[in-house]
């Protein structure tokens, strides 16, 4: 039997610190950054997504960003599918992946090697949801998905209209939900050998206050731009104009609500998002915490899990720290 190959994650809540550790470890350990991240791989919007600067970018491969246009589409299948080909390609060359984001069902997807099956579009049912989309409303949508699959509901936001409209489509084309999908694509053994790393704070008002003053840093330098350049655009740009970082400005635009306002709703937005995505990752086995705010560097601790990890001398499940 083949080999796993090994590779590290890195994932966490936002504003956690996710993008320079995955700099340290690619620097130190010869590896390449391969992003878990659903917004980032669009071209223009790199404010709004927190995307890695052009500098942090040259310093060490990155793979899966920018490289879409943004009214093009991007899911769970088709990153699991581009990110088993990089991986073959970066092992392939004698580096280290190390899948970066905090896009918790893009990471769980492709560590437990899910295989989503091609589904065909259906016209009908996609026609019907879309003018239920238009009349009732995102919330309606979501109603009607946390009806027949509660389980996957819990895992999208109400108002990313994408991933609710194409779960209730796989339902009502097929019968089958996407947690049943999801856990029928699921294959005995796991495909690779795998170190999680998870970035933290132990107080969590530190990370609501990092992720305040991230959205201030985003106010510096004019998210706002890219904002009204998705907002006017937010008819073809479907993922991106239900991407927190950008929708929480419409109003603004539509002069229905002060600039103050909205950015009082993006930080409450991204703050909710984070808890969501605590909420996913500390329910997944084997994640190594590692505590920005902690007594310990936390850089030198995922310096040292991953020299063990790869020299085989980490045990299984995670460190105790």
């Amino acid at each position: 039997m083949e080999e796993r190959k090994k590779i590290v994650v890195i994932c966490g809540p936002t504003a956690s610190g996710k993008t320079g550790l995955s700099l340290v470890l690619a620097k130190k350990f010869g590896g390449e950054i391969i992003s878990a991240d659903s917004m980032q791989v669009y071209k223009k919007l790199d404010i709004g997504t927190a995307k890695a600067t052009k500098e942090e970018q040259t310093a060490a491969p990155h793979h899966l960003v920018d490289f879409l246009e943004p009214d093009e589409p991007y899911n769970v299948e088709i990153f699991t599918r581009l990110a088993k080909e990089k991986i073959e390609e970066i092992s392939g060359r004698g580096k280290l992946p190390v899948i970066t984001g905090g896009t918790g069902l893009y990471i769980e997807s492709l560590v437990n090697g899910i295989t989503f099956t091609e589904q065909d579009s259906d016209k009908t049912v996609r026609t019907n949801l879309e003018k239920q989309l238009q009349e009732n409303g995102k919330e309606w949508l979501y109603a009607k998905l946390c009806e027949v699959d509660p389980e996957y509901a819990a895992t999208v936001h109400p108002n990313n209209a994408v991933r609710v409209m194409r779960a209730l489509e796989i339902y009502y084309t097929t019968g089958v939900t996407m947690t049943n999908q999801i856990a029928n694509s699921r294959p005995k053994e796991k495909p690779y050998d795998v170190l999680f790393l998870a970035t933290g704070f132990t107080d969590r008002a530190k990370l609501y206050e990092n992720i305040d003053k991230r959205v201030d840093n985003m106010m510096q330098q004019n998210v706002l731009s890219e904002a009204e350049y998705v907002y006017k655009n937010k008819d073809i740009f479907v993922n991106s104009a239900a991407a927190i970082g950008y929708k929480e400005f419409f109003p603004y635009f539509e002069g229905e609500q002060t600039l103050e306002e909205c950015v009082d709703t993006l930080k409450k937005s991204s703050r909710h998002y984070a808890k969501r995505q605590l909420t996913w990752f500390n329910r997944m086995k084997d994640i190594n915490w590692l505590w920005v705010d902690g007594k310990e560097d936390y850089k030198k601790q995922a310096v040292m899990l991953t020299e063990e990890f790869l020299n085989g001398q980490l045990k299984d499940g995670p460190a105790e720290n």
